[in-house]
């Protein structure tokens, strides 16, 4: 075979390129694009302090003074979320729409008379701005069904109610806890019905678990992936109660093998979910106050800057709306984030690298995400130049994930004008992974003319983005 020169690649016609492994759907990967959601815990233990409810709680207890959903929707748009997830039903049973399959609902309470619908009302609000989702969870501690057969009917007929009178949905969002009932039994949960319920009712949902299948929980409520993140996952034999994997292998996946074929069924692309609360607990307690916002920056770098969408929990108070002291968070949150990423050093960079045809590494500078670089073998160089020292402390790196996660290793070799030097003490890498996007945080910013990235991946490297920043700046 005749090597190719850069210059005789980008003479030649577009190469098609095979993906790799398991790829995402295209509700998969327009969700992973999303990158930060809201999620709303609100019902009951809004109103007890509780964080679990037992189901025993009075209908009257949920009782929101002024619930303005169209204000927890303007205070998403202005955190720059994409989405927002409602706790319809928590564990306590408790159904914030009337729902047919429960006498434990607001059309019990005295709440507006009893023709309160919390889920019209917040899906209504969300319609034309941002994408609705929701949270039902199967455990149940006030329905007397729980715990016998009849309750995954029960369950089913649940889902059936809410994505047939409230969708569309873009989520889905399961929770495999499984505890006792009114009478003490536990439910032996029908998973795969719930699962066939949810693609005949809503097959372009994401629907979260433990184990997916549309995306996963990540192993932990911090906010954050492993330092290593797949986004793809082994689930043979699993459950999103039962024989899942360790919290551990959830916050990392499960890498793929070398020899994977797209077709092959043990390994999914199942990427992960970040979710964590913007105050200690899920639902809003009065002598509880917010994350700051350099918390929350480092957990938005250790979740969506680590291959995982974020899910930030901001609970509506007792009013029924989002305090002006997390929302004046979340705005300087947002602020932060703009100001940070707002100025690509590297948009006039020369870019170098060898490349297959049609795919050339000047793509890696442009913000179309479906152009791409891609590299002719599994290690690979790319060389980013600038015409003057430039400084910066932020490295940002997205893979085309449509053609599947690759990379497993990238290391930094930069010019100061004297000579090369390494990020790194020794063979460590500046990170393992990449997925959908890897942000790089160095110690201290640093000065260079020249950087040299030096990837190796299970299949040739395809990547989509290469931006530095200056957060000093």
């Amino acid at each position: 075979m005749i090597a190719l020169t850069p210059l005789a690649l980008a003479s030649c016609c577009t190469e098609t390129i095979e993906p790799f492994g398991p790829v995402p759907t295209p509700q998969q990967l327009a969700w992973q694009r999303m990158e930060i959601n809201m999620f709303c815990h609100f019902g009951p233990n809004t109103f007890s302090g509780a964080e679990w409810g037992d189901g025993t709680e009075p209908e009257d207890l949920f009782h929101p003074r002024a619930m303005d959903c169209r204000q927890w929707v303007d205070v998403a748009e202005q955190a720059g979320m994409k989405g927002i997830i409602l706790t319809a039903k928590h564990h306590d049973g408790f159904c914030l729409w009337p729902s047919a399959q429960s006498t434990h609902t607001v059309a019990q309470s005295s709440w507006n008379e009893g023709h309160g619908d919390v889920l019209r009302e917040f899906t209504d609000a969300c319609r034309g701005r941002v994408k609705a989702g929701v949270y039902i969870s199967p455990w149940d501690r006030n329905h007397p069904a729980y715990g016998t057969a009849e309750y995954n009917d029960v369950f089913v007929n649940t889902l059936r109610e809410v994505h047939t009178a409230y969708g569309p949905l873009f989520e889905q969002w399961f929770d495999g806890a499984c505890g006792e009932g009114p009478n003490g039994k536990k439910q032996h949960y029908d998973w795969p019905r719930f699962m066939q319920t949810m693609n005949e009712l809503n097959p372009n949902a994401i629907i979260f678990s433990d184990i997916g299948p549309g995306c996963r929980w990540v192993g932990n409520e911090s906010g954050r992936t492993g330092d290593t993140c797949w986004s793809t996952l082994c689930t043979d034999g699993a459950t999103p109660s039962e024989n899942k994997p360790a919290p551990k292998e959830l916050e990392t996946g499960h890498a793929p093998n070398s020899s994977l074929k797209t077709q092959n069924s043990s390994l999914n692309w199942v990427p992960a979910e970040c979710d964590v609360s913007i105050r200690p607990g899920w639902f809003w307690h009065p002598d509880e106050h917010p994350k700051s916002v350099d918390e929350l920056m480092e957990i938005y770098y250790n979740s969506v800057g680590r291959n995982g969408l974020l899910l930030l929990n901001v609970p509506p108070d007792t009013n029924g709306r989002i305090c002006a002291e997390d929302s004046a968070v979340l705005v300087a949150f947002r602020a932060e984030r703009d100001r940070i990423f707002a100025n690509d050093l590297a948009q006039n960079a020369k870019v170098n690298a060898w490349h297959r045809p049609g795919h050339k590494a000047k793509n890696v500078l442009d913000t179309s995400y479906h152009t791409y670089w891609a590299a002719t073998g599994k290690s690979a160089e790319l060389t980013l130049e600038m015409d003057s020292v430039t400084e910066f402390d932020i490295i940002v790196i997205q893979e085309y994930i449509p053609l599947g996660q690759r990379i497993t290793s990238v290391k930094l070799l930069y010019d100061f004008g004297d000579g090369l030097y390494s990020y790194t003490d020794g063979d460590e890498p500046a990170c393992t992974t990449v997925g959908y996007k890897r942000i790089i945080r160095l110690d201290h910013p640093v000065k260079w003319r020249r950087v040299i990235f030096q990837f190796e991946g299970m299949a040739p490297p395809v990547i989509n983005r290469i931006a530095l920043y200056n957060s000093a700046r």
